[in-house]
């Protein structure tokens, strides 16, 4: 009884932080802990905790990047002027993290020592992510250790180096490693961060900071690149040799990637950490609805995207003499298994149903209509396709993951071996039965499509160029909707693929087309000054009022260049750190504004 009962304060903690996490946060009775009311048994102490599990990303599964466009694009995408420094907010928050000291602060008032060392690493590993957001976003940030006050002098203190948070963030996190629970009874929960998903943790933020230095060529003070390379490996290698974790896989290749993100309970193999969502307690998200109703996004997968995919034979499709004009249903055709488990592609069918779907191009501006992370129509009481009913649980954390960090930290150290793909990149692939990645042939042959200007990164060199381009196309795939993307782009100096293409499918001219394979039309085209066809349960649409294609009667589908938002191109200069907000920068005169941001402030 006393399990479920936590559950609930956790679930009920949730929900309120889902509507207002701020106001949460702001809500604690701080004056009552400072007279020594509370943090006296482990109770009071899980209780209190519960809200830092607030933290974590309740949407990943929308945010965009060059691979995963909306009708609206964001700011970053559209770059330039679009992007501003702001008045206030702007990721620049530090309620969480007081909150988070105090837990760490008051935690010795509490008679159970046991208890004590437990929640203070709980909250050190949520200290940790909270810097990690705060490092990606802004670089040098102010670390505070002990929770603050008004009148506290320190408030208004200067940005410590990136060096000195990230080592302050390594010590976090390896007091979490060394102190949350092993036992299988104490981490058999998804929902609870245990020492896994602290190693995960580590994993993801040191393999972040060893690219970063490397590819912005940093040098600081302090540890180098390969320090954290070797960290990233070395902590993502543990969870591989002694964790509990594997892939989800039933033997069906064909749809079991398809089910690990729909599934309405997080598969506790494969999650490391996850976030409960509930019908009965009213705790959702909007996930399906994002794909399915047109006035939620209207989101995509590139075509840029769709061509990364590999042939099911492991050859390249970006090798094929014709791959720049195939239409939709030769380019899906006998692909890497991930592709038909991520966007509408022929024989396409709901979860739990039979009635074949095509892509609807009113609910998706690239026409490769995403369906990850959609349910079966009977979840949440029928009520899924509903804006917000969603009730997935939703991945923080989960072992395929941890294998992409390992091989890329390996790849990018420069010591990778077969071995170590097998063990980590060949595992992915073996899920959805597609070949093996070869060290060797990977080296020999680097793929030209991946280190080009115009739709890779060109500046990846050395040995293992070839392997570490086949390591970020994997990443791409099996991470696609995760909420990595951009931060990979940012992270591998990689900053201008956001200029690259975001066009859709492409269509040789106006026709009929059966997209789904059904034998049956499912979008009609047609010209301007032609009768408008009359074709039962088609989508119809008129080239150049209804629908753009890049290159005028025929092409890629293209919304996006005539918006009149067009894209202004990503600041090398500016772009890769967020800026301060103005008022913050107006209260503490210490802090220093961003290169390249400017806000008008002259002290």
């Amino acid at each position: 009884m006393k399990r479920r009962y936590f559950y609930i304060i956790a679930m009920l903690a949730l929900s309120s932080a889902i509507t207002s996490c701020d106001d949460l946060l702001d809500e604690e009775p701080q004056g009552n802990m400072n007279e020594g009311s509370y943090f006296k048994n482990e109770t009071q102490l899980q209780l209190y905790s519960n809200s830092f599990y607030t933290m974590l990303d309740k949407s990943p599964y929308d945010k965009q990047s060059d691979v995963y466009v909306c009708q609206d694009l964001s700011d970053e995408i559209l770059g330039g002027s679009h992007r501003i420094v702001p008045a206030s907010g702007g990721g620049w928050s530090w309620s969480a993290l007081r909150n988070i000291n105090t837990l760490i602060g008051h935690a010795g008032e509490c008679e159970d020592t046991a208890a004590v060392t437990k929640y203070t690493a709980l909250a050190r590993f949520f200290r940790a992510y909270f810097y990690f957001d705060k490092v990606k976003r802004f670089g040098d940030v102010p670390w505070y250790d002990k929770e603050m006050f008004s009148d506290d002098g320190d408030l208004y203190k200067s940005r410590d180096s990136r060096e000195t948070v990230m080592t302050n963030m390594l010590a976090d996190i390896d007091y979490a490693i060394a102190n949350l629970p092993t036992k299988e009874k104490e981490t058999s929960s998804p929902f609870r961060v245990n020492r896994w998903a602290a190693l995960a943790l580590k994993a993801r933020f040191c393999l972040y900071e060893g690219t970063y230095r490397k590819y912005h060529n940093l040098s600081l003070k302090g540890h180098d690149y390969k320090f954290y390379l070797e960290q990233a490996a070395d902590a993502a290698g543990k969870i591989i040799d002694e964790g509990k974790y594997k892939l989800y896989s039933t033997g069906s290749p064909e749809t079991d990637y398809l089910n690990l993100f729909a599934e309405e309970d997080a598969n506790p193999d494969e999650y490391i950490l996850a976030i409960k969502f509930d019908y009965g307690m009213g705790i959702y998200h909007n996930a399906t609805a994002h794909t399915l109703v047109p006035t939620q996004g209207r989101p995509g997968l590139t075509r840029k995207m769709v061509n990364l995919y590999l042939m099911k034979d492991g050859t390249r499709f970006t090798d094929k003499d014709d791959w720049k004009t195939e239409t939709f249903t030769q380019e899906v055709e006998n692909r890497d298994p991930r592709l038909s488990q991520s966007i509408r592609t022929p024989g396409y069918h709901r979860i739990g149903q039979t009635k074949l779907l095509a892509p609807d191009l009113k609910v998706s501006v690239t026409g490769y209509q995403p369906i990850k992370f959609v349910q079966d129509p009977t979840a949440s009481g029928g009520q899924v396709d509903r804006n917000g009913r969603s009730t997935c649980d939703l991945p923080v954390l989960r072992y395929g993951e941890v294998l992409l960090n390992y091989a890329e930290a390996k790849a990018e150290l420069g010591t990778i071996t077969q071995t170590d793909i097998d063990k980590s990149i060949n595992v992915l692939r073996d899920r959805v039965a597609m070949p093996h990645l070869s060290l060797a042939d990977a080296n020999a042959n680097p793929d030209p499509y991946m280190s080009s200007p115009e739709y890779g990164f060109t500046n990846v060199s050395g040995t293992d160029k070839g392997v570490i381009l086949e390591i970020r196309r994997e990443r791409a795939i099996e991470l696609m909707q995760e909420g990595f993307r951009y931060d990979d782009l940012m992270r591998w100096k990689a900053g201008k693929c956001v200029d690259q293409s975001i066009q859709g499918m492409y269509f040789a001219g106006s026709g009929q087309f059966d997209l789904n394979g059904d034998g049956t039309t499912d979008v009609v085209l047609y010209k301007k000054g032609e009768q408008k066809p009359n074709v039962k349960g088609a989508q119809i649409y008129q080239i150049g009022k209804d629908i753009y294609l890049s290159d005028g009667d025929h092409g890629y589908l293209d919304y996006h260049s005539h918006t009149g938002d067009l894209r202004e191109g990503f600041d090398e200069n500016r772009d890769y750190l967020y800026p301060i907000p103005i008022n913050e920068r107006s209260l503490n005169h210490n802090l220093t504004q961003n290169p390249g941001w400017k806000d008008g402030l002259t002290f």
